[in-house]
């Protein structure tokens, strides 16, 4: 039975990563009594920065979609600007150029914004418009088609599902290439609007249309964003408000037990040799670390079996790369480069330990002044699956074995680009997804949490019966929940959670 005097908080949130971060801000500033744990000695997770001689380099994201602007707040402007949480965002005016390889290649440049991106692939591919200003449309319908649902509380009319939202439930049961080709979008536009499909990591025959396309749009309107200063200020901001309003945020602080009551109600944790309780636990650690950390007793069993049956998303090879001239004289045009060795994103994903894509990131063609005058920085990305890192790899040749394929893929990309990168270098860092599962603590390395696709896709996930996979007083956030990886659907689950847990404790007073 647990003390009076030994319920110190309201909420504490396991985890100081995106979600993590966001559901802390939103109970906080609700008024709960909240703490924040993180076993690093910094907040943020992926988002955060580090330091490599005079360069500053962004460890993890791309690029945020869902943004919006100020005349025009789109889901992410709208989660920070609520919890007062101030972002100075910058955005390109191209997507992202898309260069594949081979006889079937192509060499693209994508415009952001509605017209700027069907003008751009109607460019690329004469005869494309048509079938793109339909998929628009229905893009538009989908959205209302969402606002109706929420509206409805999840229990709308299903006859008028049908009849006017019936391409919302054809997109969310068939699969991006399915969809697209039932529209007549031409094969070789459909390849350069499937360059996305690695942002989502799963391969577009497989991946659910609705899903893509709520991915897309969320690029597409307003066009790729980042933050002045890098994603380490989108962390500052959201513990900023936290402290403001009373919560508290323990760093090198990490969870060796989840903690339950008799009733099987999740009730508190143990860090640093201390147990701790609260009302309710969120957590932005994945299920499968928690259920270890838990006696298996109060986790059903569906529950585990769930977990079990997942598959682990997208991991990554990267390079941080300080070069000492500028993207000028180095010859570099774009902020966002893709390249593979074929438009097919099957192949890609089976392929990508065989150089089959991979990305390149130049931040300096957004923030011209992200690195000193002179020189700029490039970010490698290499998707990559954890289970395929070599299982026989020994410790003395793992600084090595990263070298070695870093290298290739760089090599390839002077190739590529004609330009001279090596003869540049100043500062150089690489990662793994040993760095990854070293630092997020997640099975294989994991940034993506679960693999979204088949039967476990966004559809899936967000029409199951939770009940069966329950356990009270414990709530889940961040890149394993119903919306799939990345930094926005983090934000969006983080604050979803933590007004969830805040309306329930709210209603219990």
């Amino acid at each position: 039975m647990i003390k009076k005097d030994e319920l110190k908080y309201d909420v504490i949130v396991v985890g100081a990563g995106n979600a993590g971060m966001v559901a802390a801000a939103t109970t906080s500033k609700a008024g709960l009594k909240t703490l924040l744990l993180e076993k690093n000695n910094t907040p943020g997770g992926c988002a955060g920065s580090f330091v490599r001689g005079r360069f500053e380099f962004e460890p993890s994201l791309h690029e945020l979609c869902s943004v919006g602007t100020k005349e025009n707040p789109d889901l992410i402007y709208k989660i920070f600007d609520e919890l007062g949480a101030k972002v100075d965002w910058q955005r390109d005016k191209y997507l992202f150029r898309s260069i594949v390889k081979g006889k079937d290649g192509f060499d693209v440049r994508i415009k952001a914004g509605v017209q700027g991106f069907i003008d751009s692939i109607e460019e690329a591919v004469p005869g494309s418009r048509e079938s793109l200003e339909v998929l628009f449309e229905i893009i538009k319908l989908n959205d209302e088609a969402v606002a109706y649902n929420d509206k409805m509380k999840g229990k709308p009319n299903l006859l008028k599902m049908v009849l006017k939202y019936g391409d919302f439930l054809r997109s969310g049961s068939h699969s991006v290439n399915e969809f697209m080709d039932a529209l007549g979008v031409p094969k070789k536009a459909q390849d350069i609007i499937n360059t996305y499909w690695s942002y989502l990591g799963v391969p577009t025959d497989e991946l659910n249309a609705f899903h893509f396309f709520v991915m897309c749009k969320g690029y597409i309107y307003e066009g790729p964003v980042v933050p002045m200063y890098r994603s380490h200020e989108l962390a500052v901001a959201l513990i900023d408000v936290l402290r403001k309003n009373g919560g508290e945020l323990w760093l090198n602080s990490e969870v060796t037990q989840f903690l339950y009551n008799e009733n099987g109600k999740a009730c508190g944790v143990e860090v640093n040799g201390k147990k701790i309780y609260a009302k309710e636990i969120i957590s932005n650690v994945i299920p499968n670390n928690v259920y270890n950390r838990s006696d298996y007793k109060y986790i059903p069993q569906k529950a585990v079996q769930l977990a079990n049956a997942r598959d682990f998303g997208l991991s990554m090879m990267s390079a941080y790369i300080g070069l000492d001239c500028s993207m000028e004289e180095l010859g570099i045009k774009d902020y966002t480069v893709f390249v593979a060795n074929t438009p097919d994103t099957r192949k890609q994903f089976e392929n990508m330990q065989n150089g089959a894509l991979y990305i390149v990131n130049c931040l300096n063609a957004i923030i011209p002044d992200s690195s000193p005058k002179g020189t700029c920085t490039l970010f490698l990305t290499v998707p990559a699956l954890g289970k395929d890192f070599p299982k026989d790899l020994q410790p003395q040749d793992y600084k090595k074995y990263k070298s070695k394929v870093l290298r290739e893929y760089l090599e390839d990309f002077e190739k590529v680009m004609g330009i001279d990168i090596f003869s540049h270098i100043e500062e150089i860092e690489t990662a793994s997804p040993a760095t990854y599962a070293r630092y997020l603590g997640t099975p294989e390395g994991t940034a993506y949490g679960y693999i979204a696709s088949d039967w476990d896709n966004i559809m899936a996930r967000s029409t199951a019966n939770e009940k069966p996979f329950t356990i009270p007083g414990l709530s889940f956030c961040g890149g394993h929940g119903k919306m799939g990886d990345g930094y926005s659907s983090a934000y969006s689950t983080g604050q979803q959670v933590g007004m969830s847990v805040v309306e329930k404790l709210k209603g219990e007073k």
